[in-house]
């Protein structure tokens, strides 16, 4: 069941990341895309008030499942986790954060101008 579960994660995770990155792109999902991105910053600062900075509940029961299965030491950045496991290159969680905060901003900025500013056209 925690295998099933571990897997899942990963692939929601993966996917909601990806759409937070490139869902500003299709007219049909700006709306949604905008969401999750509020969201995701309602999660790093809102709940990270309490829970620290950039928490996020996914990584969190994530790796409550993976250390049922038996993992342990794992990075508090769900996206330092793929780059280090799923894609084997070792960066370090200050460059992984910057990179993170980086994009985030970035397509955040993209997709407010893309939902208020081209939808207006």
């Amino acid at each position: 069941m925690y295998t099933l579960l571990d897997v899942g994660f990963i692939i929601f995770h993966t996917l909601f990341i990806l759409f937070n990155l490139f869902g500003w792109i299709w007219k049909k999902t700006r709306r949604w895309n905008l969401a999750t991105l509020l969201l995701t910053a309602f999660s790093w600062f809102g709940l990270g008030i309490w829970y620290g900075f950039g928490y996020c509940p996914c990584t969190h029961w994530h790796w409550q499942v993976r250390q049922k299965l038996g993992y342990t030491d794992m990075p508090n950045s769900y996206i330092k986790f793929l780059i280090d496991e799923l894609l084997g290159i070792k960066v370090s969680a200050n460059v992984v954060d910057m990179w993170t905060g980086i994009l985030f901003v970035a397509v955040l900025v993209v997709s407010v101008y893309v939902n208020w500013k081209v939808g207006e056209g």
